[in-house]
């Protein structure tokens, strides 16, 4: 069996909470980084987030 291209990523509040999201995405299909609207509980906002390393 062939091995998965889809890596995990993390999105990162754009807030400044340390709140985060894990994600998966393929990086032959979708080069550039993700970027997406999503809810950051710690200021019960809806936020951009923002692909980050995981460490």
């Amino acid at each position: 069996m062939a091995k998965t291209a889809a890596m995990t990523v993390k999105m990162l509040s754009t807030a400044d909470t340390g709140f985060f999201y894990v994600k998966k995405r393929n990086p032959r299909k979708q080069p550039e980084k993700m970027e997406m609207k999503k809810y950051d509980p710690v200021v019960r906002k809806h936020v951009l987030f923002k692909e980050a390393k995981i460490k």
